[in-house]
């Protein structure tokens, strides 16, 4: 029997819905559960959520150009997340707000962002985007997915078989290979492009929002490649701990953007990961800095 087509479009309104917040009062907001969402609700998507009850509250034309987020505790897919602004500062260029994320009653996320009054400046970018293979050229992760699934046999049950190849709505395609491709050590650095598998709205928030929802993508797993290991393997133990993200230009999602990550360190149950976002123009959109949880899991003796 085939399998029912997929519309693309429809995967993408459907991310555009989780990141729209519903506004409950001045400065208090909710974020929808992703929809037949399973165990741990994904960190980008707080972050995104986060980020976007903040916006809602910064009305003068001001546009997010960085946030740092803290990760508390995870949180649980199907209840809604709730957010409470706090407007701690807002100037003539520079705003700032401060968001806890909550499920509960129990905090689990503090987010803080910075706003600015667009305005012309001293410019100059230092960093050129890797040569790698262009997106036309590569297979999509989830093509490899579904071939490391087909290969699984007994060793994954159906609820994750079904959990690793569900369709996405944003399309990555890596230029190498991922910590769940490969589980020979290597250099500790990544190259995914990504972007949504259909058009965005021409919102720039919801675009920002996208890039901040997608910068949680491969970011921590960047650090694991030296050790050869893999959390989709089940031989890793890991959580985000903080997540910073710059934002330098406007970009849309809906147009390939480059993600380049790289992990400097890794020790005492942590590893560093930066990561740097350009666009097909190789100019430098974003920049990302993350923290991580990382233990190597112990098995039970038998």
């Amino acid at each position: 029997m085939s399998e029912t087509p997929i519309d693309p479009q429809r995967l993408v309104d459907g991310l555009v819905r989780l990141l729209t917040v519903e506004q409950k009062s001045d400065f208090e907001f909710t974020g929808r559960p992703q929809k037949d969402g399973v165990g741990r609700v994904f960190g980008g998507q707080v972050i995104a959520q986060a980020l976007q009850a903040a916006s809602a509250t910064v009305t003068d034309g001001k546009e997010a150009h960085s946030l740092h987020a803290y990760f508390l505790r995870g949180g649980e897919e199907g209840p809604e997340i709730d957010l409470r602004v706090e407007a701690d500062f807002d100037g003539r260029s520079f705003a700032n707000r401060r968001v806890v994320a909550s499920q509960g009653g129990r905090p689990i996320l503090n987010l803080t962002a910075s706003f600015q009054q667009p305005e012309d400046g001293l410019a100059h970018d230092e960093y050129e985007m890797p040569d790698v293979a262009a997106p036309e050229d590569l297979k999509s992760d989830q093509e490899i997915r579904r071939k490391i699934v087909e290969h699984a046999g007994d060793r994954m049950n159906e609820a994750q078989k079904a959990t690793v190849t569900r369709p996405r709505p944003i399309d990555m395609r890596t230029a190498g290979r991922l910590h769940w491709m490969n589980s020979e050590p290597s250099e500790p650095v990544a190259y995914t492009w990504f972007r949504t598998v259909a058009p965005l709205p021409d919102d720039p928030a919801i675009h920002r929002a996208i890039i901040s929802y997608a910068s949680d993508f491969t970011l921590l797993g960047t650090s694991a490649l030296p050790h050869g290991l893999s959390w989709m393997r089940g031989e890793l133990v890991g959580a985000s701990l903080d997540h910073a993200l710059w934002f330098h230009r406007e970009a849309r999602a809906d147009e390939w953007l480059l993600y380049a990550t790289d992990s400097p360190w890794s020790g005492g149950g942590r590893g560093f990961n930066r990561g740097r976002i350009f666009n097909r123009d190789g100019q430098l959109v974003a920049s990302v800095a993350q923290e991580g949880m990382m233990r190597k899991r112990i098995k039970k003796a038998d």
